[in-house]
C-alpha cells in the first residue's frame, strides 16, 4: 500500500478540488469532501497504473507541502493510501 499527499480545496461554489503535488498534473474534484477524497484515490491509482504501464517507477511522496489557497475559501492536507505496491526504481 502507498500513501501520498493531497491538498483539498474548499471553493465558494461548494465544490472540492483535488491536487496530488507528488504526481505531476495529477488532480480531480467532487461535490463533497468523502466524494473528493475517494476521486482522489481513484486519480491516484489511475496514475500509476499508467506508470505501470510505461514500465516507469512510481515517485515517491512529498515531504512538504505548501498550501496556496488560489479562490478557494478552505484548504486542507490528507494523506490519501492506494492499493499499490511500490515499484523500485529500474
Amino acid at each position: 500500500m502507498m500513501t501520498y499527499t493531497v491538498v483539498v480545496r474548499l471553493h465558494p461554489g461548494g465544490e472540492y478540488s483535488v491536487t496530488v503535488p507528488a504526481l505531476n498534473n495529477c488532480g480531480t474534484f467532487g461535490q463533497s469532501l468523502p466524494e473528493a477524497l475517494q476521486m482522489a484515490e481513484e486519480a491516484i491509482e489511475s496514475y500509476l497504473e499508467g506508470l505501470e504501464y510505461v514500465d516507469r517507477p512510481f515517485p515517491p511522496d512529498v515531504p512538504n507541502v505548501t498550501v496556496d489557497l488560489e479562490d478557494a475559501i478552505e484548504a486542507m492536507v490528507y494523506r490519501v493510501a492506494v492499493r499499490k505496491e511500490e515499484r523500485a526504481v529500474a
